[in-house]
């Protein structure tokens, strides 16, 4: 068995791998866009998600899974629209999409990724 923590603070490890599969912490929008609407905040939040999967040596064709957490219903057909755009045809993952409070009051939208490690 192999576990491997990446980045680990004092409650959460932004992922953690084991045995090929990373389990990614929940992304958000960058500071930089946490005052915008959704469709930034999504964007933002993707671009995060890019770059934490290039990290540990994975990418979008190798999500297996996502949670998606909206601040209010009524965003999703334009987190929709991004979401749709950035997934790789082909390659959606298994995906559930849920209504709950965010973790800070300006953010809109929340993302969890399970993924395979490129290769394994």
């Amino acid at each position: 068995m192999t576990l491997q923590r990446h980045d680990t603070q004092t409650r959460m490890s932004r992922a953690v791998i084991h045995d090929g599969i990373a389990y990614l912490c929940g992304q958000v929008a960058g500071p930089e866009a946490r005052e915008g609407d959704i469709v930034e905040q999504t964007r933002s939040m993707l671009s995060r998600l890019d770059a934490l999967l290039k990290e540990i040596g994975s990418d979008r064709q190798h999500m297996i899974s996502a949670t998606i957490y909206l601040k209010d219903g009524g965003d999703i057909a334009a987190m929709n629209e991004v979401w749709d755009a950035w997934v790789p045809e082909g390659h959606a993952p298994a995906r559930t999409c849920v209504v709950a409070p965010m973790p800070a009051e300006e953010l809109k939208v929340e993302i969890t990724v399970t993924a395979a490690i490129k290769g394994s």
